[in-house]
């Protein structure tokens, strides 16, 4: 049997929200059914965009949900480096491989141009797409720009020919490629565009499934295209429903949707949230809805993912919460709520406050839906035992 390879890889360009968690879990859980490998990679091409406390909360969310990974930055692992950042040699070794093989081009268009080829085209009721205007530049005419000092991109050329894959979830999905137009592979600053990149990494790093949100279709075919033109291997694609806010608006991390550290700070359990995000998208086809990791990895299968779109429930995540805290064993209940406390003005930590909050815990234990309500929960019991004393 082929060893499983999985990856989950963000970009530290904002928070890592609850989407990206769900994606990681699946991940996470397919590779541990199936004794695989769960690789992080940091795709962090987009250097106006990145940040370091971006990519330290990717690493704070995954360690808090308990969704340890085999191989990524901070680990090592035999395929690295598992930073975009770390691997342009390589991306530039097969950008040069496909222009000497004749697949992809440089092209010196500029913004202008091809802004106004755009609008051209959809004046005649035409899909937008580059002309190829560049295509058949002489080596002569290359060479004469490149002198001249113009830093062009380099695009690929897209085959007269119908694009395919089955898809974990979707079955075959097809596109034409008359329709695409020859896109872009490296930008003009000699960074690979996101497509190149995360191509050449799923193969040299022998990813055997990608796992991912539903979006990323479009990037797909463009993606198999270049792994058919380096003769490589194509992953199996799996592609997850997305998640919508309650207005039915997607969730992102661009629009400020929660991060995975929020969740903590708002007194959620990772045991809810984890049991939550899992049936965002899959459900294990026995009617349980409390499920913990081990169930998740047991229970498994792509069969089961959703096709449609999910919307995010806080009603139902609390509801999860509650029932988590109820299950809990006192004293870790307590020492998970200390911190909430001393958020108050009126709890001192000590050794005889500690022992009051046990009985105040087994009073609301079985009210309080999240952490957090703590502080106005535990407030007049704790007010009244200063006073009696």
């Amino acid at each position: 049997m082929k060893e499983i390879r999985v990856r989950i890889a963000p970009s530290p360009t904002g928070n890592f929200h609850v989407g990206t968690a769900r994606n990681s879990l699946y991940n996470y859980i397919f590779a541990r059914k199936n004794n695989g490998n769960f690789i992080l990679r940091i795709d962090d091409t987009d250097m106006r965009r990145n940040s370091e406390e971006s990519e330290k909360g990717i690493y704070e969310g995954l360690k808090w949900l308990g969704l340890d990974w085999d191989e990524g930055p901070d680990v090592g692992g035999p395929y690295g480096p598992y930073r975009q950042s770390e691997r342009i040699e390589i991306y530039q070794k097969y950008i040069d491989y496909l222009i000497d093989k004749g697949d992809a081009y440089y092209c010196f268009c500029t913004e202008e141009e091809l802004e106004m080829e755009r609008k051209e085209q959809i004046a005649k009721k035409q899909p937008p797409k580059y002309s190829g205007k560049c295509r058949d530049l002489t080596r002569e005419e290359i060479d004469r720009k490149l002198k001249s000092g113009l830093k062009p991109t380099v695009r690929f050329k897209v085959p007269n020919k119908i694009i395919s894959f089955n898809d974990g979830v979707r079955g075959e999905l097809k596109w034409d490629g008359n329709l695409i137009g020859d896109f872009v592979i490296r930008k003009s600053d000699g960074l690979p565009t996101y497509n190149f990149a995360t191509a050449i990494d799923d193969w040299k790093m022998k990813i055997s499934h990608v796992l991912r949100s539903q979006e990323h279709i479009p990037n797909t075919f463009l993606q198999i295209l270049i792994l058919e033109a380096l003769d490589a291997e194509i992953p199996q694609y799996v592609h997850l429903p997305l998640l919508l806010n309650e207005d039915r608006s997607k969730i992102s991390k661009r629009d400020g949707a929660l991060y995975i550290g929020e969740y903590k700070e708002m007194g959620y359990l990772k045991e809810a949230v984890l049991n939550f995000i899992a049936l965002l998208g899959w459900n294990p086809g026995d009617g349980e809805e409390i499920l913990s990791i081990e169930d998740m990895i047991n229970k498994f299968s792509f069969d089961r993912i959703n096709n449609s779109n999910v919307v995010f429930d806080f009603k139902k995540l609390e509801w999860f919460n509650g029932i988590y805290i109820r299950r809990k064993d006192i004293k870790e209940l307590v020492d998970l709520s200390v911190p909430f406390l001393m958020e108050t003005d009126y709890f001192e930590m000590n050794e005889e406050n500690y022992k009051k909050l046990f009985s105040i815990m087994r009073v609301e234990q079985e009210r309080i839906k999240r952490l957090d309500e703590v502080k106005e929960a535990f407030k007049m019991f704790l007010l009244n035992l200063q006073n009696m004393t």
